[in-house]
């Protein structure tokens, strides 16, 4: 966080967002901004005196009549960003809004904003859904300036610090049939979450993936983990105390006695993430929090690139 009584929190969180943005750009050594561009309409007959900038001279060719290409403008993107703000992602449990978030939900708030940056450099429409175990905000997707405020505005309240006591349970699939039902257009569905749970949890999440993908929805998912922690159980060699986030169940235990069978179980439930995304066509970007945000930018863009 910028400690500075001159700036607003609003102001911190788009700072924060626009300085990973421009780092992005740079180590790019290129600019993904593309501006508007067209795609062809139509033909019209050419009238003399017309510029002949978009003669079509292969039609020419095969008809010996002079037609003009038409263009319009491609219809700019719409992109729900959907954010899981469940305790969970509050892991680890320390971690104050930086360039580099100490948790999960540091992490995603600050990758959606960025992404926001990015459409609002493009004029592109966001809008906005945060979840734990229902839909605790939802907006439709929006241009406007004052729109795009309100956003850096609610992502700022995402990014706080856990919060003992408070605890709040995840339901994704249920939250991502509801952006299926709300969000009318196509648009492109970019999800934040660390997508781990049991096999009942994960057929849910497949079935509401289907309904978005039904209803002609482009869906990445970022999958926000700490690897070293959570995919690898990369723990001191000794007992340690674990508390679950989301339920306050207790277990003591030495994670070198269940290392095994954890990592078994973890890469089990990876392949079979893996799978139904590429099943349904969806983009899966293992996101580790300790690696920056490169690789959650440069895939947002690629998908953007393929869909206009």
């Amino acid at each position: 966080m910028i400690d500075h009584p001159g700036i607003q929190p609003i102001a911190s969180l788009e700072f924060l967002a626009r300085q990973v943005v421009e780092g992005f750009i740079t180590g790019l050594h290129k600019s993904p901004y593309h501006g508007f561009s067209v795609e062809f309409a139509e033909h019209r007959l050419y009238n003399t005196g017309e510029s002949t900038r978009h003669l079509d001279w292969k039609l020419y060719a095969r008809t010996e009549k002079l037609f003009i290409k038409r263009y319009e403008e491609e219809t700019n993107l719409r992109c729900q960003l959907v954010l899981d703000a469940s305790s969970s992602m509050y892991f680890p449990a320390d971690g104050k809004p930086s360039l580099q978030p100490a948790n999960k939900a540091g992490f995603s708030v600050l990758a959606a904003a960025s992404i926001l940056n990015l459409l609002k450099n493009q004029r592109d429409a966001v809008g906005l859904t945060a979840f734990d175990s229902e839909v605790r905000m939802h907006t439709q997707a929006k241009s406007s300036y004052s729109h795009m405020q309100m956003l850096y505005a609610y992502l700022e309240q995402l990014w706080h610090p856990f919060e003992q006591g408070k605890s709040t349970g995840t339901h994704l699939a249920s939250a991502l049939h509801s952006v299926a039902e709300q969000v009318h257009k196509r648009s492109l569905v970019v999800v934040f979450s660390d997508f781990l749970g049991d096999d009942r949890q994960m057929e849910e999440l497949v079935g509401a993936l289907q309904h978005l993908r039904h209803n002609k929805h482009e869906v990445i998912l970022f999958q926000t983990t700490h690897q070293a922690l959570e995919q690898e159980l990369s723990f001191d060699n000794r007992p340690h105390h674990f508390i679950d986030m989301e339920t306050g169940e207790e277990l003591k235990l030495n994670p070198a006695e269940v290392r095994e069978a954890y990592l078994n179980r973890m890469a089990s439930h990876q392949q079979t993430l893996r799978m139904k995304c590429a099943g349904m066509r969806i983009d899966l970007v293992e996101a580790d929090i300790a690696q920056g945000f490169y690789s959650v930018l440069l895939s947002y863009l690629l998908k953007r690139s393929r869909m206009v």
